[in-house]
């Protein structure tokens, strides 16, 4: 008996003393420590120094460098999303300058492709899609300007705080930059049931929706938790959550104009339109009144009276809240949907179609609407006053609060500067988000650049930092990498660079069965991980190995074919008519909530429901099959071995190297053996190669 109890308290003081050895629980909401590396290290790069102490700790090395072949392929897939081309594998592999390897990167950094790449993680953790979502899941035609926004962001190297700021209060901080207005799409990216009668809750889903998503695209820490009760975990009361949301209380989507000048000379074009044909357009809407009135009164009828009577009420005379509640309302009330005057019959038709003929003759004088992005703003200079919710309810408000940031630092937020139109409580959030006394903001950003590369973050649920994350296997080295950032004026890419170019990302990804006996799961990093493409990815691979691949940037999105079998049920996925726009990049693929395009859902892309900081991956049967059996990877094939014109060839497009002895033996065997034509035998010799573990993982 006083053994076990001398053996169990052994363990227990053992236990205890590890747990010391860990950051406390609330790392995350601790000043960031800045590490220096030891004078006379031998580690030219900081990253190496704090990964090579984690594993000298356990009796562990890094493994050797991986050869020049498969690094290429390596950082070139992490910077750009695309598989290294022969001619710059041949170029690296005769390069023998000492930093053959720092060129290459900083080319691939340079490359308008990085921005693509990276700003897909982005678009993630942001939910971005083009449609609403829920039942009727309706188009949004202007969200891709804020995806073309994040990738112009990425590859100009806009600092970090600056691409935060924008995001939050663009068009508070920054009036007049068309590129900050586009920025505050991140708001309006929440999913949302459009036509739902039940405005208040409708209104506070989006409210909820956005703060949630604020907490976990910056600051990393689950903010939602709070929404009814006190943090479990963090410190983080039910008040700071409200209080933060009392940023954005006064929301108010719009349309915006881009450009300020053509917007005026659109007007003023359209009033001369609009005298010219003020008669005729006159005549027309007397004819439609009364049906428009008929669809109107029967859809106000769905709404409560309290809502409905908004309606009758100048705008200006609504109280903030009632203002948000009254544009829901009325979008439904009068929506074009509701009545089309092609659904007119008879006489009536007769006369409205004449008059319609007769107004295209001033089709000339008529401007085209200039551009527009799918902007925030607010409802004016007073918001509607923020409540405590009591469990959340919508239908149970508490006390009034003012807004806040969270209460476990002790910078608080900045006095709300109010414009125009707007309370300025976003623009004094976004100054607090990206203060220096915020530990959070940087420590997220880099943690997300090093998952991008090595598989999981420093800290493994990137979007939750608290306590029920896991915590920092590296935590100094965190630090030192968010003290880089903000030390460097924010650039991102100096942080790819640092982190592409250590020796840790640098190691090869061969097994060490002693190595994995004392950290079985690589959490100390003794060698690179091995990872599977995204579907995105992988797409793109085999449009670029097969010559296929349009490198044209920027622009609406596009619609790639749908197998045949989801055409049918899936008729508002029309397949762009210009075939080469098909073969745009993956992130220029169209984004439907309900309706992923099918290789990116095989392969794990998220649905852009909420934030999405980690993709999970996972490896099923269908996936196996779609790369066997789905035309799309057929017609690829064929395109590979029209390219390739030869096995040799195939192999060096496809692999970046060239068959062994024993490959070649078994392809010449399985073209012999082909019954079909030379280039049918080469087709099914490509179609091989596409669906080797050797092209869909990066070594």
């Amino acid at each position: 008996m006083a053994r076990s109890f001398r053996l169990a308290l052994s363990l227990l003081v053992a236990a205890t003393v590890a747990v010391a050895a860990d950051p406390p629980k609330d790392w995350a909401f601790k000043p960031v420590t800045v590490s220096r590396d030891p004078k006379g290290s031998a580690d030219g790069n900081p990253v190496d120094h704090f990964v090579r102490l984690r594993l000298k700790e356990k009796g562990l090395t890094l493994s050797p460098q991986a050869d020049k072949a498969t690094l290429l392929r390596r950082v070139t897939f992490d910077l750009t999303g695309l598989p290294p081309t022969p001619d710059e594998l041949a170029a690296f592999l005769k390069d023998d300058a000492p930093d053959a390897y720092e060129t290459v990167v900083d080319r691939l950094l340079k490359s308008p492709h990085f921005g693509e790449r990276v700003a897909l993680f982005w678009l993630d953790v942001v939910r971005y899609a083009e449609s609403d979502g829920f039942k009727a899941d309706d188009p949004r035609p202007n969200a891709w300007r804020y995806r073309d926004y994040v990738i112009k962001s990425f590859n100009a190297d806009k600092p970090y705080d600056r691409f935060v700021k924008e995001q939050i209060a663009g068009d508070e901080l920054f009036p007049g930059d068309p590129d900050a207005l586009v920025a505050t799409g991140f708001l309006r990216h929440y999913p949302d049931e459009y036509n739902a009668v039940n405005c208040e809750q409708r209104r506070q889903e989006i409210l909820n929706d956005i703060t949630d998503t604020v907490g976990a695209a910056f600051l990393g820490v689950t903010l939602g938790c709070c929404r009814c009760h006190d943090h479990k975990t963090d410190p983080i009361p039910t008040e700071d959550y409200y209080r933060l949301q009392a940023a954005f209380v006064g929301f108010k989507p719009v349309d915006a104009p881009l450009d300020a000048k053509a917007f005026a000379e659109y007007q003023r074009r359209l009033t001369a339109w609009e005298a010219k044909t003020a008669d005729l357009r006159a005549k027309m809407a007397d004819i439609e009144k009364p049906h428009r009135e008929k669809a109107a009164a029967k859809e106000r009828m769905r709404f409560d009276p309290d809502y409905a009577k908004l309606l009758d009420l100048p705008e200006e005379k609504c109280s903030p809240k009632e203002r948000q509640i009254r544009a829901m309302v009325a979008a439904q009330v009068y929506s074009d949907k509701r009545f089309n005057p092609t659904s007119l019959k008879g006489a009536e038709k007769e006369k409205y179609d004449a008059m319609a003929k007769e107004l295209t003759a001033f089709d000339a004088d008529k401007p085209k609407p200039p551009p527009t992005a799918m902007a925030m703003s607010e409802v004016g200079p007073t918001p509607p006053d923020q409540r405590l919710l009591k469990r959340g309810n919508w239908q149970k408000p508490g006390e009034k609060l003012d807004p806040g940031a969270l209460s476990a630092f002790t910078h608080e937020l900045a006095k709300a500067k109010p414009t125009e139109t707007t309370s300025g409580r976003r623009a004094a959030l976004a100054e607090w988000v990206t203060h220096p006394d915020n530990p959070l903001t940087a420590r997220v950003a880099v943690n997300r650049v090093w998952q991008q590369h090595f598989g999981r973050g420093i800290a493994a649920a990137s979007a939750d930092l608290g306590a029920t994350g896991d915590l920092p296997t590296h935590p100094q080295l965190l630090d030192r990498l968010a003290s880089e950032l903000t030390a460097n004026q924010w650039s991102l890419k100096h942080i790819y660079r640092l982190v592409v170019t250590s020796a840790a990302y640098k190691q090869s990804s061969q097994h060490s069965d002693t190595a994995a006996k004392v950290d079985p799961d690589n959490k100390l990093l003794w060698r690179q991980n091995r990872k599977r493409l995204d579907g995105e990815a992988l797409r793109d691979a085999m449009l670029s190995v097969s010559g296929q691949l349009n490198p044209k940037l920027g622009g609406p999105s596009v619609f790639p074919d749908l197998p045949a079998e989801l055409r049918e049920a899936n008729k508002g996925w029309k397949a762009s008519s210009d075939p080469a726009e098909r073969n745009r990049r993956s992130v220029y693929v169209a984004v439907r909530r309900n309706l992923r395009f099918p290789l990116f859902a095989l392969f794990d892309s998220p649905e852009r429901i909420e934030a999405c900081s980690r993709r999970f991956v996972t490896t099923t049967a269908p996936q196996a099959l779609a790369l066997m059996n789905d035309t799309s990877t057929l017609d690829v094939a064929k395109a590979l071995a029209t390219r390739a014109k030869s096995p040799e060839a195939a192999f060096a497009l496809a692999l970046g190297r060239k068959p062994t002895t024993e490959e070649q033996a078994t392809v010449a065997e399985f073209v012999s053996a082909h019954k079909g034509t030379p280039a049918e035998a080469l087709t099914d010799l490509c179609h091989s190669l596409l669906n080797l573990s050797e092209f869909l993982y990066v070594d």
